[in-house]
C-alpha cells in the first residue's frame, strides 16, 4: 500500500536499552512510504512528563498529534497516515 503525504514529521517516542523501540525505529526506517519525512526520536528517560506519559507504552510512534502504541506494523502506520489524510482534505 503506497501513502501519499506532503512533508511529515514523524515522532518516535522510545529509550535507550528498549529492544521494541529499537524494532520499531527499524520498522520505520524499513518503510520506503517514509523516505524523505522527518523522523524525530523522542527519549522519555530524559523528561518527566514524558517518562510518565509513556513509560508503559513505548515505543510509540505519533504523526501530526496522532499516537500508535506499540504494537503497530508497517500497515497499522499506513492506516493512520491515511487517516490523518483524509481529516486534512476535508
Amino acid at each position: 500500500m503506497r501513502v501519499s503525504f506532503s512533508l511529515m514529521k514523524i515522532l518516535l517516542y522510545q529509550t535507550d536499552a528498549c529492544s521494541l523501540c529499537d524494532e520499531a525505529f527499524d520498522l520505520i526506517l524499513a518503510m520506503p512510504e517514509l523516505s524523505g519525512h522527518i523522523l524525530e526520536t523522542i527519549d522519555i528517560a530524559t523528561d518527566d512528563v514524558l517518562f510518565t506519559q509513556f513509560e508503559k507504552s513505548i515505543p510509540v510512534v505519533e504523526i501530526a498529534n496522532e499516537q500508535l502504541a506499540w504494537p503497530f506494523s508497517s500497515d497499522d502506520i499506513n492506516s493512520l497516515i491515511q487517516r490523518i489524510s483524509s481529516h486534512c482534505r476535508e
